[in-house]
């Protein structure tokens, strides 16, 4: 009697024991398609794309909820790299990622997806991490991005607009444009053929320029100073919250206002052809 009371208990919790893996088995992740990966704590997804570029192309980042790294070299062809993260399969849906390219351009744009109204204001979005490889002769604009933004050597324009993070861009080369960010930017200035635009920053400014700039700077409405590292600048505080600088024999206009921070010239540093290599932000 003792022996069939003993096999009838081992029964069960065998039983037990396999009801439980069953339930865990069906409960775990979904597999993300497309070489996603999955682990106990969320889902994972990658995006790599190629694409061909004509010099001059327009490359467009924006609606980023993450950082967004660029570097650049002497090539023609464009490297998408984006990685996304989230809680669950349906926080991944939440948002998505769309690509766009001819030879003459390329836009990345993240954006929400149509999964209804209540799905977009409750639980979690996933981040997403974008890495680019261009070419140097690019104009670039990044946009609405949720993160720092670091930008290698760009031989043409470059607009960046609505960021939540830090900026540097290592070099940009005629127009340069800056505003509504919410951090520190550093941006390297080789040759100033048009002015360069700051507004509505949150954080200090360095702008580190070559020897060959010459240009006027006309600062407002600012909460901080002016200073400089170069010999050949001459700075005046009109008044309060007002500077003006003259930058060797003076020229292109570099227009600033609503800092909230200061803003100082250095000398911008020779970085190697991806153009990685860059001094520490303020």
């Amino acid at each position: 009697m003792k022996k069939l009371i003993l096999i009838v208990l081992v029964v069960g919790i065998a039983g037990v024991a396999g009801v439980v893996r069953s339930h865990t088995k069906g409960n775990a992740w979904p597999v993300v398609i497309n070489s996603d990966k999955q682990s106990g704590a969320g889902v994972r997804e990658e995006i790599r794309k190629n694409y061909d570029l004509a010099p001059g192309a327009r490359v467009e980042v924006s609606g980023i909820n993450g950082w967004v790294k660029i570097e650049t070299s002497n090539t023609r062809t464009a490297d998408v790299y984006i990685e996304r993260n989230a809680a669950s399969q349906e926080s991944l849906n939440r948002r998505k990622i769309t690509i766009e390219s001819t030879v003459n351009g390329l836009t990345i744009r993240g954006e929400k997806s149509d999964n209804g109204f209540l799905s977009g204001i409750f639980g979690s979005n996933p981040t997403e991490h974008v890495t680019l490889r261009l070419p140097r002769q690019i104009a670039l604009v990044a946009q609405g991005v949720n993160g720092a933004v670091n930008v290698g050597e760009i031989d043409g324009a470059v607009a960046i607009h609505g960021v939540n993070g830090k900026v540097e861009v290592a070099q940009a080369t005629g127009a340069a444009e800056f505003n509504g960010i919410n951090g520190n930017v550093a941006v390297g200035i080789s040759q100033l053929d048009k002015a360069v635009d700051i507004h509505g920053i949150n954080g200090n400014i360095e702008l580190r320029l070559s020897e060959s700039v010459n240009a006027d700077l006309d600062a407002h409405g600012m909460n901080g100073s002016v200073s400089s590292d170069l010999a050949n600048v001459v700075i005046d505080k009109n008044h309060h919250g007002s500077y003006s600088a003259h930058i060797g024999n003076g020229g292109n206009s570099i227009n600033a206002s609503g800092i909230n921070g200061n803003i100082r010239l250095t000398r911008m540093l020779t970085a190697g052809a991806s153009g990685s290599e860059s001094r520490s932000g303020t």
